[in-house]
């Protein structure tokens, strides 16, 4: 979401959601003899869902577990976390939700929570706005007497919510309320639209009509204007059914002057709405959220903090970089990591910085088997770099086993307790025997795509550790082991959906399998880089039979000659020139291009894959393309306004004559898609400048009126993301994260620097021991040099930041759009 280039001097706005569903407890038991429920959890914004969990069967405390990292393309009122029941034959039954509103979500910043279900009712979902115009007229009768008229007219609404996932057919109720009066009126039905345009006005007697006076003054009792109000109620019209409410708001008569009064109005819940509803008994749901709105100023304003950045690799010691010090003041080291990470790889900076702070890690290592084990700095970012860099990797490796085990899966349950009775347990070993030995297989072969990156990473933390345990011959593969097998593949097989290897969650069965492959495989790539016996790795006794089955010999070559090869500094082929890259695939819905028999185009649902080379459709996945758009023919890919088809989430491809019209599911994954298709067309010569936001339909534009199919478009087109194809990275926005982590950390820089002055002055901490132990000062005036320059810089970057913020919250005017009235007007 960016601010427009008047507002704030090419400030962009971007807001960022992660987190993790952690598990519910205490759910309603189902009304049936069988108590158990087959539960999910989505995550709304608003009502739009934009992320679902797998699905956890037959339990009242499911444990989901899944982590979610998303950008936010679009304002919103309200995050919202809704659990499910679900069902084959009908409809999933909402059992309830978690709401939690925009303003409110920085009070559960990166910690847990446990939150208490609400129910779901049309008086829980009210969202969206109204755009109302009200006046109160004084009108002469034709006998010369005098009345007061109120004027109500009813412009627009926008987000109201959906009704069973589907656009509303809204209408409006207009009513004046009092105490011995209830005079209604009601507007035409718009149909299938969140954002209705209603633009009906309607008449309202507020007075009786007294004798005219010279003065023109309203005989009219005080205490009549003060228990008058106008109320506008939102309805969804249920043709055959209950028409269901939207929302409604409440604006006093007495608040309305003489002149005209125009606003926007936030649509409110009915206030007895919910006091039936029993809130305690639904059970509740565990969270963790984070949510960031960062203002991303122009790039020479962050000249100063990139380049102390980028100078960390070559600080010494690390540990007084500004890099470092960043993982040291964050509570969550997992804040610093996402956005140092891009800016390093950005920057062609990852290899050297890793390198650093995983040879301090080692200082701290004393076994040899607890080798890049922790939780630390190098150990985060090397895992953050792998899941950028390797995405291709995996999709090339894993994909095509992945696929095989999950649309076509062969029972593998080996534990006796989880058994079902006529299961038979060999057949079963035989199956995961045979999926564990394809994954084994394709992974220890897929050395020449591992990315250079990973090769040159492993390359040094090979020799590191060599360094460190010179006596300890395996020492050098556990050290690249620890992080490509364990760290790497043993979780893309885990959690593919995670890695974009899947397009949806697993089957609690597959996921069975995939955890029993996952644990093998992390076993047998510790095998010969560790000790002989890996035996002891397993805790369940039926895991050490079924491993027992291999060829330890076998698999110990492979998997060292694997590791030999991963962690060379030898230049390989590059593979990515041959083989186009694939960058994204998925459902969405397209608008037929060419007419169909009755002559009307329709819109039909296909696969969709994105490739460095071509942008095909296919009727299903894995079937043969139906159609395919060569990246270099592609001229521009836009957004497409809602009202071309009265259809959301739309965008464009626009590669030749006609543009083919593609619906996502949800706004985030129309934002991803169209962000990678201008990364991958980015740099195609004949690139459009302007074009149309809307359709050509019956004739003529919708956005620009011109009656030509062929007109140059009427608008221009939105600059393309500064990133990689395969690496979207956009510098400028990580290095506002990280300027944004030191500012809300600056209490701890601050505690920071008065640690490096006591070390200074004392030769180390004397009676503070416990504020000064947890951070890593190995050289404190270089480490107070580094914290005076970070907070200069911080400082330096309050004062455009506190401008924009200034300038942002006065140009919003109470009852505009960007800022709508609250509650009753007084």
């Amino acid at each position: 979401m960016a601010a427009e280039d008047g507002d704030g001097e090419g400030v962009r706005v971007l807001q960022n959601l992660r987190g993790k569903i952690c598990e519910a407890k205490n759910l309603v038991p189902y009304s049936g003899p069988n108590k158990m429920r087959d539960c999910f959890c989505t995550i709304n914004l608003d009502q739009e869902e934009v992320f679902r969990t797998q699905v956890v069967e037959k339990s009242l405390s499911p444990f989901f577990g899944e982590e979610f990292y998303f950008e936010i393309p679009r304002t919103f009122q309200c995050l919202s976390f809704y659990i499910y029941d679900k069902s084959v034959l009908q409809r999933d039954l909402r059992i309830g939700k978690v709401a939690i509103k925009k303003e409110d979500l920085c009070k559960y910043t990166s910690k847990e929570t446990w939150f208490l279900l609400q129910p779901v009712d049309s008086n829980s979902e009210v969202q969206g706005k109204v755009h109302l115009e009200l006046k109160l007229n004084e009108l002469i009768t034709d006998n010369g007497s005098v009345c007061q008229q109120l004027v109500v007219h009813i412009k627009e609404c926008h987000g109201l919510p959906l009704v069973n996932g589907q656009n509303c057919d809204p209408y409006a109720t207009v009513s004046l309320m009092g105490p011995s009066r209830n005079d209604q009126k009601k507007t035409k039905v718009k149909k299938k639209t969140s954002n209705p345009q209603f633009n009906e006005t309607f008449y309202f007697e507020v007075t009786r009509s007294s004798s005219y006076t010279k003065k023109s003054q309203f005989q009219v009792e005080e205490e009549d204007i003060e228990k008058l109000e106008v109320r506008i109620d939102l309805w969804n019209n249920g043709n055959l059914v209950q028409d269901v409410f939207l929302g409604e708001i409440k604006v006093p008569v007495k608040a309305l002057g003489n002149d005209s009064f125009q606003a926007w109005y936030l649509l409110q819940p009915r206030e007895n709405g919910n006091k039936s509803s029993k809130t305690d008994d639904l059970g509740s749901l565990r969270l963790n959220v984070c949510y960031t709105e960062d203002y991303v100023l122009p790039s020479e304003y962050y000249v100063s903090l990139r380049n102390l950045l980028l100078k960390s690799p070559n600080v010494q010691p690390v540990s007084a970089s500004a890099a470092y010090i960043l993982g040291e003041v964050c509570r969550d080291k997992c804040d610093a990591v996402l956005p140092l990470v891009r800016l390093l790889l950005h920057h062609h900076k990852i290899v050297p910085f890793v390198t650093a702070v995983a040879e301090l890690d080692l200082k701290d290592t004393q076994e040899v088997n607890t080798i890049f084990r922790g939780n630390t700095l190098a150990t985060r970012c090397l895992d953050e770099m792998m899941k950028i860099v390797g995405k291709h990797y995996l999709k090339v490796t894993l994909k095509p086993v992945l696929d095989e085990i999950c649309e076509s899966p062969k029972p593998c349950e080996i534990d006796p307790i989880k058994l079902k009775e006529g299961d038979n347990v060999e057949v079963h070993k035989e199956n995961l025997r045979y999926y564990v030995d394809k994954v084994f297989n394709t992974i220890v072969q897929s050395s020449i795509s591992c990315p250079t990156l990973m090769c040159d990473v492993f390359y040094s933390l090979r020799h590191l550790a060599a360094k460190r345990f010179p006596n300890d011959p395996h020492v050098q593969y556990s050290a690249v082991s620890s992080f490509v097998f364990l760290r790497f593949f043993a979780v893309a097989v885990v959690s593919p959906h995670t890695f974009h290897l899947r397009p949806h969650h697993p089957d609690a069965q597959t996921s069975r399998t995939l955890t029993l492959i996952s644990k093998t495989i992390q076993t047998l790539g510790s095998w010969g880089s560790l000790s002989k016996s890996k035996l002891s790795s397993f805790k369940e006794t039926f895991m050490c039979e079924f491993f027992k089955t291999f060829q330890e010999e076998k698999f110990t070559e492979a998997v060292q000659k694997f590791l030999d090869e991963v962690s060379s500094t030898e230049s390989k082929e590059p593979s990515g020139l041959s083989e186009p890259v694939h960058l994204k695939e998925g459902e969405m819905y397209k608008r037929a291009q060419g007419r169909t028999r009755i002559g009307k185009k329709n819109f039909k649902k296909r696969w969709f894959c994105l490739t460095s080379r071509e942008l095909t459709y296919h009727k299903q996945q894995d079937k043969e393309p139906i159609y395919n758009i060569p990246i270099k023919n592609i001229l521009t890919v836009e957004k497409l306004e809602e009202s071309a088809f009265n259809r959301k989430n739309m965008f464009q491809v626009i590669y030749g004559e006609k543009p083919l019209y593609i619906q996502a599911n949800n706004c985030v994954e129309a934002s991803e898609w169209i962000e990678a298709l201008c990364r991958v067309s980015r740099c195609n010569q004949r690139r459009l400048s302007v074009y149309h936001p809307s359709a050509f339909l019956n004739g003529n534009w919708l956005c620009c009126k011109a009656t030509t199919e062929n007109t140059k478009g009427c608008t221009p087109c939105t600059a393309g993301v500064p990133a990689d194809i395969q690496i979207e990275i956009d510098g400028d926005r990580e290095t506002e994260r990280i300027y944004s982590l030191f500012a809300i950390n600056m209490p701890k820089l601050q505690k920071m620097e008065e640690a490096c002055g006591s070390i200074a002055v004392y030769q180390g901490p004397q009676k503070e021991l416990d504020d000064y132990s947890n951070f890593t000062i190995e050289d404190s005036v270089a480490t107070f040099q580094t914290l005076q320059q970070i907070i200069a810089i911080v400082e330096k970057l309050n004062e455009p930041h506190e401008k924009y913020r200034k300038k942002r919250s006065s140009s919003a005017k109470y009852g505009s759009e960007e800022n709508p009235i609250i509650g009753k007007v007084s």
